[in-house]
């Protein structure tokens, strides 16, 4: 998807675009295939809000579609008014947008953009580094939910471990609300994540069901990573080494465990309680 030249600085405005056959989009609607999104590092980004927080990021914007009529909320404008300069934006049709967007909250706007490519040798920091490790995540929808408790927590990064699905699926997008953008995410191996932690003396704390310690009496404090398995399979055996400390969530009712971004939004914020106390965590 190369830039349009009749959308040079300076260029005369071009026609919208109203063909679903269009070169241009036949390319953005092949990205709802994940093997097409690994393969150009491109995704799709819909909702105004997620992709302001893209263009706060710094993110790459390689085409914008925008359907000038249905722009309604003011940050559909506040997109609009940021990257109607550039060349890469393009006016389309209702039917057009409607054909590339992933979902139904394209509020007049569909970018397709650069997601980050983060490894973990990237990753700077704090010396109380809170960090979230997901093993085995499937569901974007979860993987994004994951990362927006995460975001409001203040913690440093996520690390997807063993992945099952892309970092940067439209629906983790969308179930982030644009909070990707803005934290460290990465993927690799449950191995490599746990030489990584090792080497940098973060200790692993995992969330299994039928761990002895409850969460509230475990140390948080300090370098740590919160580590939680996929909601069907859990953590696998990599995560049940001496080095590794497993904590629970107590469970009062019939069912046997929490969400996922649940899981993990409570073991944040406790977290985020003991560092702003002194003396020993809660027994």
């Amino acid at each position: 998807m190369s830039p349009d030249p009749m959308h040079e600085p300076g260029a005369a405005p071009a026609s919208p675009i109203t063909s679903l056959t269009n070169p241009r989009v036949k390319a953005a609607v092949r990205l709802r295939d994940r093997r097409e999104r690994d393969e150009t590092g491109l995704t799709i980004l819909d909702g105004a809000r997620e992709i302001l927080r893209a263009l706060d990021a710094g993110v790459r914007v390689e085409t914008a579609f925008i359907a000038p009529d249905l722009l309604r909320s003011p940050d559909a404008f506040a997109v609009e008014e940021r990257l109607r300069h550039r060349s890469a934006t393009i006016d389309v049709s209702p039917a057009v947008l409607a054909k590339v967007a992933f979902g139904e909250r394209s509020d007049g706007i569909v970018a397709i953009v650069e997601g980050p490519r983060l490894r973990l040798a990237d990753l700077a920091l704090p010396d109380d580094a809170l960090v979230v490790v997901v093993e085995g995540i499937e569901k974007p929808g979860n993987l994004g939910a994951v990362i927006r408790s995460a975001d409001a927590a203040g913690a440093h990064a996520v690390i997807a471990a063993d992945p099952r699905t892309d970092l940067y699926n439209p629906n983790a997008i969308r179930a982030s609300i644009g909070a990707i953008f803005g934290l460290p995410v990465v993927a690799a191996t449950s191995a490599e994540t746990l030489a990584w932690l090792a080497e940098r003396g973060i200790r692993a704390i995992a969330a299994i069901v039928d761990a002895d310690t409850e969460y509230t009496a475990a140390d948080l404090r300090g370098p740590i990573a919160i580590v939680l398995g996929s909601e069907a399979d859990g953590l696998s055996g990599a995560w049940r080494e001496p080095a590794v400390l497993p904590v629970s969530i107590p469970m009062r009712g019939r069912a046997d465990s929490l969400n996922l971004s649940t899981a993990a939004a409570i073991v944040l914020f406790e977290a985020i309680r003991q560092r702003s106390v002194t003396g020993e965590p809660a027994d």
